[in-house]
């Protein structure tokens, strides 16, 4: 993908030895700070503290790890400073949930505490090995030259049903080193693994070899003793892949599969959370199992023009499969966008999004994604809007619901197209479109959709709309969360996220909305989980009662808001 002109690129250490972005002087992700790591504030800001979204009650978390359910419980680790809210002291936490949505802390899972780790326990992944139980694989870091190994951890007691305790045997740990040719400095984040009939565990890590994004893989008999391939599975010119996944998808209906699932109805998933850019890309493409060889699609654009997960706040993701309701769930990590300062008042740092049913969608050239079942549970008070027109300027309050804690979901119609702009050929950049034309710069169709934690006079909102524009042999649909006009504060990282949505308006004529609003975070999903973009926002005015939530349109051709329905939601129980 081309960089937005208002970004900057440049290198910091971060918890991946990482390169973040950065807006107008304000960090978008994360550096160390030594002096801080251990700074714990004295009390904890509520005010942009999510009432839904999976955060600890204190302190900094990054990376979702080895997320599984098993035993009729799911467990979700994740990278975690225990004494303080910027990045620093990292364990493993772990917190575990009968429903992915209220959830209970145990003590830390992993923590530096072996030669093989004493400089740091990293993102990895855990596998259920039939008939033994789970299995943690991780990326320790040996030396101050943050050399990178591949660890296991597992289960002091199997039958204790919350896995309270787990334990890295010195016996084969680590399990996998950077071998000859290896960047042992860039080598990191294994996979889940999964069993071939050759009679084989696989795994891939991620690595970077001068200007390209690898995955290796590697094999082994026994889970213990692993060797590596002859040739990456894949590879590109895209800088350094972190948090790689690799998993199928049933090419039809909805049903996730278990990762080891190979066959002629299926297609698999690459995904890699890219270094340079801060955003995850995946491709869908064909695994050749006798080859080890993954090929994407040539629908699949291979590179940072190609497919994501969220076009907005959202990195280092990790999928399982869910056997219990045979669905394949995605887990990502949503950064704050305020400054080190403000994380340290607060005293709490990053959010995980809200967990994601995946499949693949009925064309087969991308994913859709859409918030798990079980948060409807937290759905309170209804309201409805039905067949209402907006004209052009309209902006009507959708009232009766608590707008800073509210679920919505809402179907624009239109009856013409005709007057629709022309899209230019060079507009390939989701992102510098939408930071082009925003919500209050008048279209043709659009700009129309949610105004989402605005203040009553509009000082402050966070638009999440649709536009759209007139290609030669299509029309072409872009979605945008605006955080510009989030704030009053002008100290944060407020971006235009946007992606374009994959949809044929000339046979339906109407586009869906839902968005996920919660009070520092607002979690949209365009038609149907299409194209999907996190936002964190931090209203000063637009905060708990203050907030309001409005529909509106700015573009000339009349929109006409065909069904509503906004939930206050209740908030989660997370301990």
């Amino acid at each position: 993908m081309v960089l937005s002109k208002s970004l900057t690129i440049f290198v910091v250490v971060a918890f991946s030895i990482s390169v973040s972005l950065i807006n107008n002087g304000v960090e978008a992700f994360h550096k160390i700070y030594p002096h801080l790591q251990s700074v714990s504030a004295v009390s904890v800001s509520g005010m942009h503290r999510t009432g839904y979204h999976f955060q600890p009650p204190r302190n900094w978390i990054n990376d979702p790890n080895g997320p599984m359910f098993y035993n009729g419980v799911y467990h979700l680790f994740y990278q975690y400073n225990p004494n303080g809210s910027v990045w620093g002291n990292i364990v493993w936490a772990h917190s575990i949930s009968k429903d992915l949505i209220n959830w209970k802390a145990l003590e830390p899972a992993i923590y530096p505490s072996k030669p093989f780790d004493k400089y740091g326990c990293w993102s990895g992944s855990a596998t259920i090995l039939p008939g033994k139980g789970p299995v943690i694989l991780y990326t320790g870091i040996i030396d101050e030259n943050q050399t990178q190994v591949q660890c296991y951890a597992k289960p002091e007691d199997p039958s204790d049903p919350f896995l309270r305790k787990w334990v890295k045997p010195d016996e084969f740990n680590p399990i996998v080193v950077a071998g000859k040719g290896v960047n042992g400095s860039a080598f990191r984040d294994p996979t889940t693994a999964w069993w071939s009939k050759d009679g084989h565990w696989r795994i891939l890590v991620g690595s970077r070899r001068k200007h390209r994004g690898m995955a290796y893989l590697y094999r082994s008999r026994d889970f213990f003793k692993w060797v590596r391939a002859k040739h990456p599975i894949h590879s590109a010119k895209t800088g350094m892949w972190e948090c790689p996944d690799f998993y199928p998808v049933s090419l039809k209906g909805k049903e996730g599969l278990d990762t080891s699932m190979v066959g002629t109805n299926v297609k698999h998933v690459l995904k890699n959370s890219l270094d340079m850019t801060r955003f995850e890309y995946y491709t869908l493409g064909t695994y050749f199992m006798n080859k080890d060889k993954y090929i994407p699609d040539n629908t699949s654009e291979d590179g940072w023009g190609g497919l994501r997960y969220d076009y907005g706040n959202f990195y280092a993701s990790k999928s399982f499969f869910d056997p219990s309701k045979n669905r394949r769930i995605l887990w990502g990590w949503a950064n704050e966008s305020d400054s080190k300062d403000d994380d340290i008042k607060k005293g709490w740092a990053g959010i995980q999004a809200i967990p994601r049913s995946v499949w693949l969608d009925s064309t087969g050239r991308q994913l859709v994604q859409w918030p798990v079942e079980e948060l409807n549970s937290l759905r309170e008070r209804e309201v409805n809007m039905n067949n209402h027109k907006l004209e052009k300027g309209d902006h009507i309050e959708v009232d009766g619901i608590t707008a800073a804690q509210a679920d919505v979901e809402v179907t624009f119609s239109f009856t013409s197209l005709d007057k629709a702009e022309a899209y230019d050929p060079s507009w390939v950049n989701a992102q510098d479109l939408c930071a082009q034309k925003g919500s209050k710069v008048e279209g043709g169709v659009g700009p129309f959709g949610l105004l989402t934690l605005a203040s009553e006079n509009l000082e402050e909102f966070t638009p999440v709309f649709f536009r759209i524009f007139k290609a030669p042999d299509k029309h072409v649909v872009l979605l945008c969360s605006d955080a510009r006009s989030s704030s009053l504060k002008s100290n944060l990282y407020k971006p235009p996220f946007a992606g374009f949505v994959d949809v044929d308006l000339e046979a339906t004529k109407k586009l869906s909305l839902r968005s996920l609003i919660d009070h520092s975070v607002v979690e949209s999903f365009g038609e149907g989980g299409k194209t999907n973009i996190l936002s964190r926002v931090y209203p000063q005015l637009a905060v708990t009662i203050q907030a309001h939530l409005f529909v509106f349109n700015n573009g000339t051709e009349p929109i006409t808001v065909e069904k509503l329905k906004a939930w206050s939601m209740k908030s989660a129980d997370i301990i």
